[in-house]
Parts: structure tokens; sequence; C-alpha cells
């Protein structure tokens, strides 16, 4: 009896569907929110439902849920106005799995459903919100695990000596290989031995230019780029 009246409830609230792109340039030429709106639409007919309206998160982040279209989505479920939210994917609506059991837990309450496309899941049943669910976990695992392995790498390349991005003030480049450069590395011990001194960046950065050492990045040294060449994870490690 709970789930039919739930059912019912849904039916009798607006349909709405939501799309959303995290590219800037994709959110000013519109295709993927264009092609993402179609497949939605076509869906929605191919089940019946009347799409009452697209709300559209043009170039934002997955991240968190602070948006100005899902703020109206999550308005609109909370006040009774929405009953079915359809999404292209998951992904579109969030790629936390916290934030997206938030939203299972929101949509629950107000006997509303959400929906997406591409895998097939309505959570206004029990079966469905355990899918979406599980869907949910498997994908920040993926996101994690692609950190972890990215981080590993890395770690690998640094103990190594080799390039994985801009070279750091101390260094050449031959190749994929950190080669020691000689003068720049006996103003990076000068610029420890200050900075364990106490000597302040902008006190090491007149240092640095005194002796004619240029910065890889930029015309002049400046208190900012002089922290971030003593708290980088390679130039510091080796020149000490």
């Amino acid at each position: 009896m709970r789930f039919r009246q739930a059912f019912q409830q849904i039916a009798n609230r607006r349909v709405v569907a939501y799309i959303r792109v995290s590219s800037e340039d994709q959110a000013t030429s519109g295709v993927s929110l264009d092609a993402q709106a179609a497949r939605i639409a076509a869906y929605a007919t191919a089940m019946g439902w009347d799409l009452a309206e697209v709300v559209r998160d043009a170039g934002s982040s997955a991240k968190s849920l602070k948006r100005p279209g899902m703020k109206r989505i999550l308005d609109g479920v909370r006040g009774g106005e929405i009953g079915r939210v359809i999404a292209l994917k998951l992904d579109r609506l969030t790629r936390s799995t916290r934030d997206l059991a938030d939203l299972l837990e929101t949509f629950a309450k107000c006997d509303a459903a959400l929906v997406s496309v591409s895998e097939s899941l309505d959570t206004s049943s029990a079966a469905g919100r355990m899918v979406t669910n599980m869907l949910g976990v498997v994908a920040q695992w993926e996101r994690e695990a692609i950190a972890e392995r990215t981080a590993a790498a890395l770690s690998h390349k640094r103990d190594t000596g080799a390039v994985y991005g801009p070279v750091a003030f101390g260094y050449r480049r031959e190749g994929d290989a950190l080669i020691p450069n000689v003068d720049e590395q006996a103003a990076l011990r000068q610029a420890i031995r200050m900075d364990r001194e106490g000597a302040s960046f902008r006190a090491i950065a007149a240092m640095l230019t005194e002796r004619g050492s240029k910065p890889h990045r930029g015309k002049a040294w400046y208190a900012s780029s002089v922290r971030a060449m003593l708290r980088s994870r390679i130039a510091p490690k080796a020149a000490a």
C-alpha cells in the first residue's frame, strides 16, 4: 500500500530532466547539453512520461551538489513539485558516493524517483535504489584507485629522477631524465640554508636575483616563487 501511494504521488507530479557539463567550452557550444537533452527526451517519450522541463547546469563540476540547477531540482523535490528526475548518467548528478546517498535519501523521503537513462535505473523501486548505491560505490572506488596509481607513478618518477612535469629549479632536462644544473644547485643550496636560518622568502628572492639566477618560469624571483621552489618535493630533497 505504501509503495502504491508513493508511486501515485510520483505520477501526479512533474517529470524534469537534469543535464550538466563541467567544461566551459562544452557549456559555450552546448553540444553535450543538447545531446543529453535529446536522449532524455526520447527516453521519456518511450516511457510515456510528459517531460515538463529541462534543468541545466552548464560549466559546473559534480564534486559537490552546490549548483544552481541542482538547487532548483532539490527545491522542487522537497516542495512536492517534482516527482521524477531523469539524468543521462549518474555522474551527471554527482561523482561523490556521499552526495549520491544524500540524493537518494532526499528523493526517498519526498516520494520522488531518480532515473538514469544509461544505467537503466529507476529509484522508484527498492531494487533500483540498491543498484544505484552499488554503482556509486564502484564509481568512487575506480576514481580513488586511479588517483592512487597516479600518485604511485609520480612518486616512482621522483625517486628515479625522471621528468613528470615542469623542470624544477636546480635541474635541466635531457630526454626524460633530470640532470643537476651545477650553478642552480649551488644557488638552491644557499636558498635552503637561508630558509633554515629563518630568512624571509623576499630576502632569498633578492639573493637569487643578485647571483644572477633566473627562475624557470617567470622573469623574476618573488616571495611566492621562492616559496614554491623551496616547498617542492624535488628541489630541496636533492640539493640538501
